[in-house]
């Protein structure tokens, strides 16, 4: 990490003396002033670059990581600097790191210096380089992407392609997925210097423990030729980790825990190719499911569209959906005096699981925009009805019901005896009889208020719901 003093004119110059000095005057005592410190994300600039042409250029990709503030002490500033600069270049050929810094003065302001190696250290570890390495890696390591996925399997995308009906951009016989076990020491290396890319981008991400031989990475590369050779260039375009639970008796569970495409990479469908590879080895293997760690908004609009095109072939769903929509043009929910079960038969969730390895709660999701997209618009009643039905569905998850229904306050907490635990119990009601008000407590306000923040729920869900049906219906109409 390189460290540049920017000297002012005033330092360069020195000391200027007072060309009329008064000895009359008294000698002033200044103050320093409070050191309010620096926001990471507003003096470091982080660039993508591919060639050691681009290092010291500001004229490349540059990345737009999440909040830097916990990687900087406590309250996530940098003191101790006036004038600071600092910009990162990231290999995107051996994902190594050069971090420039440079600044004006340093400064005491009662908040010390920061010690700016430590954060950079924290995000980089082994693959921030000086720049005299880090350019050379452009050519050391040119093929290590390729050296790499050497020992990998490619992932056969055919049987995911054929379920999910998939129009993705990404048909191109030079792009592939490889499936990389931890068993290989390689792939811990690997993902050691891809983790900078999770730590950057994705917010909330932990590292993965690489000693686990249940974690596998998938990566997503394009071969091209170079120099007139074939297949002599590998680049990588994005990669996911998957994790293999244990499932009883003898089947696992896969849960994503990152999937990320790289920057100069991102918007062109290869998220959606890194689950359809996903898919293909749950189904390949017959997985029990898959889940996703703490997906965020944007992954769980992606999968709804990747799952629903899914669901739009799979003809076993067919009769389930056209019951409800016809349930829905018939009657009126407002005035029925017991909720109806408009949700997938068991059994039907059950065999989406095991043909498509979709969980129930993503199913479930899938299952309202499928039936929306059968709903006839234009017919006042239904829709009307299916606003109820997300009305309650909302409020059931607010209140921790099924129906949506506020309970009477009545509550049973068991109480542990030296006699039968399953004979100890305590039955009270809470103070006012109700135990749930969408979540504002006793006093957080009165019913026309919860109301309006109810409808203020459903008007966002039905807003994600249009937004994944237009995306689908973009998506079906290119087949």
């Amino acid at each position: 990490m390189a460290l540049k003093h920017k000297a002012t004119n005033q330092a360069a110059a020195g000391a200027v003396s007072d060309p009329d000095p008064d000895p009359k005057k008294r000698r002033r005592v200044g103050f320093a002033s409070t050191d309010t410190g620096i926001e990471p994300n507003d003096c470091i600039n982080i660039f993508a670059v591919k060639t050691a042409e681009e290092v010291g250029s500001t004229n490349c990709l540059q990345i737009q990581p999440i909040d830097l503030n916990h990687f900087f002490g406590e309250d996530g500033k940098i003191y101790g600097y006036n004038g600071l600069q600092i910009d990162v270049w990231l290999s995107m050929v051996s994902f190594h790191a050069y971090v420039d810094v440079s600044f004006e003065t340093k400064c005491e302001g009662g908040k010390g210096v920061t010690d700016l190696e430590v954060p950079f250290k924290s995000i980089f570890g082994e693959s921030l380089l000086d720049k005299e390495k880090f350019v050379q890696t452009f050519s050391k390591d040119h093929d290590y992407v390729r050296n790499i996925i050497t020992d990998g399997e490619v992932v056969p995308l055919e049987s995911s392609m054929k379920h999910s009906n998939s129009n993705s951009d990404n048909k191109d016989p030079s792009i592939e997925v490889m499936r990389l076990g931890m068993q290989n020491a390689n792939t811990g290396l690997l993902y050691s210097r891809l983790v900078s890319l999770v730590l950057l981008l994705v917010d909330g991400a932990n590292p993965i423990d690489v000693t686990d031989p249940r974690w596998e990475i998938y990566v997503a590369v394009k071969r091209s030729p170079e120099n007139g050779l074939s297949n002599s260039k590998v680049e990588m375009l994005g990669f996911a980790t998957v994790y293999h639970f244990f499932y009883y008796p003898d089947a696992s569970r896969m849960r994503i825990g990152q999937i990320l495409v790289l920057p100069p990479f991102q918007s062109q469908g290869y998220g959606r190719l890194l689950l359809e590879a996903i898919n293909s080895v749950a189904i390949s293997k017959n997985a029990h499911d898959i889940t996703v760690e703490e997906p965020s908004e944007y992954l769980q609009y992606l999968r709804a569209c990747m799952d629903t095109v899914r669901l739009l072939s799979y003809e076993p769903i067919n009769p389930a959906i056209s019951s409800v929509i016809s349930f829905l043009k018939e009657n009126n929910l407002s005035k029925c005096t017991a909720k109806p079960s408009t949700g997938p038969p068991a059994s039907l969730v059950d065999l989406v699981r095991q043909n498509l390895k979709i969980n129930k709660k993503e199913f479930l999701r899938c299952w309202e925009v499928l039936i929306y997209m059968n709903l006839v618009h234009e017919n006042h009643r239904c829709m009307e009805n299916f606003r109820l039905l997300i009305s309650d569905r909302v409020k059931g998850e607010i209140l921790n019901t099924e129906d949506g229904v506020k309970d009477t306050g009545k509550k049973i907490v068991e109480v542990p005896n030296d006699y039968d635990s399953d004979m100890s119990f305590v039955m009270f009601r809470s103070e006012g009889g109700e135990v749930g008000d969408l979540g504002m407590g006793k006093d957080g306000g009165d019913e026309a208020k919860q109301e309006e923040q109810l409808k203020q729920l459903v008007e966002e869900e039905l807003e994600e719901i249009s937004n994944v049906v237009e995306k689908v219906s973009s998506l079906i109409s290119k087949v």
